[in-house]
């Protein structure tokens, strides 16, 4: 048993997001993937995958969309898989005849921006953070591209974003009738996350540091943190109302009483990997104690298997917090 321990912590410890997120890509069969929509306000509809067909996202294949629509057209976060981009365009035609004129990146992630090009090709103006921009112009070794297969293309100049911006004050675009609040956060998943607030529909697109299927995930190659997490879920908080409409990359529709008790899930677990590394335990002895136990009832996905083998999402979150912890960052 404290071998196997011992291998997970390692494997986790040494995986990149792409990897881990994808390790599945060219299995996915996107054939078969179906776009379910979903109207969460007169002009805001939400666009999900098929449950079922995609190992690392079983809930719903790929990210979440939001889809904003009106007079003057649409405004689109997020673009899934590429090979889903004509899935996409034809359920934007059912609520609205277009044209996509913008499209939000809330970070870099292939399941979030694969479909870039083929939005940005047909006219959409593409807004990300600087270090979106910079993720996706890195060259990437040939055994990651072969994970990711066909979910995204890292040659084409459409995948890149035209607009960028920092960390600074939130950047807004005011169109068909709404405000919309592009609102940069410190790294959280990533050091490029955007949460993307609707002033008028009262809907916010969270990204993926907040998740409601599985724990907690972290891209550590890419700066994403804990600590940035749990400052991310304040500004999150901060700028939701009683009845805004979350919406996570993952995972379903949600609330601000939900987010609370995802930060004091997080909270809880942390301070007892503290004390456990307060008295010296190892990596392996703090994933053989099960932190988690008390909230994997809770956690749709979260003791289920990763399909790369590497434990679950519980190992995974408890794994990378306790290096986050361990190594006072």
């Amino acid at each position: 048993m404290r071998t196997t321990f011992k291998a997970i912590a390692l494997a986790i410890s040494g995986i990149s997001i792409t990897s881990l997120a994808l390790a599945q890509g060219p299995n996915i069969d996107y054939d078969k993937i179906q776009i379910i929509s979903q109207q969460l306000a007169p002009n805001f509809y939400t666009f999900t995958g098929s449950p079922n067909l995609d190992p690392g996202h079983p809930e719903a294949a790929g990210g979440r969309i939001g889809v904003l629509v009106g007079s003057e057209g649409v405004l689109l976060v997020d673009a899934t898989y590429l090979p889903l981009s004509d899935k996409v365009a034809d359920a934007i035609k059912e609520v609205n005849p277009g044209p996509v004129r913008f499209l939000v990146d809330t970070h870099y992630h292939p399941d979030h921006t694969g479909g870039n090009p083929s939005f940005v090709k047909t006219g959409a103006l593409l807004f990300a953070r600087e270090e979106v921009r910079d993720a996706l112009m890195q060259p990437l070794p040939p055994a990651t591209l072969a994970v990711i297969g066909k979910a995204a293309s890292f040659t084409d100049p459409a995948r890149l974003p035209t607009v960028t911006y920092g960390p600074g004050s939130p950047v807004k675009i005011y169109f068909d009738g709404d405000t919309i609040d592009l609102i940069p956060l410190r790294a959280a998943h990533t050091d490029g996350d955007t949460m993307v607030r609707f002033e008028k529909a009262d809907i916010i697109m969270v990204g993926d540091f907040y998740r409601n299927y599985g724990y907690p995930f972290i891209d550590v190659t890419r700066g994403g943190s804990f600590k940035g997490v749990l400052e991310a879920v304040d500004v999150l908080l901060q700028n939701a109302g009683p009845n805004t409409k979350l919406l996570p990359g993952h995972g379903t529709v949600t609330t601000r009483s939900d987010v609370e008790a995802y930060r004091d899930m997080i909270l809880d677990v942390q301070s007892r990997i503290l004390q456990m590394i307060r008295e010296g335990k190892s990596i392996q002895e703090v994933l053989a104690a099960k932190l988690t136990v008390r909230y994997d009832s809770k956690v749709p996905g979260g003791a289920t298997p990763l399909p790369i083998g590497v434990g679950t999402s519980a190992d995974r979150f408890v794994s990378s917090l306790y290096t986050e912890l361990k190594s006072g960052k």
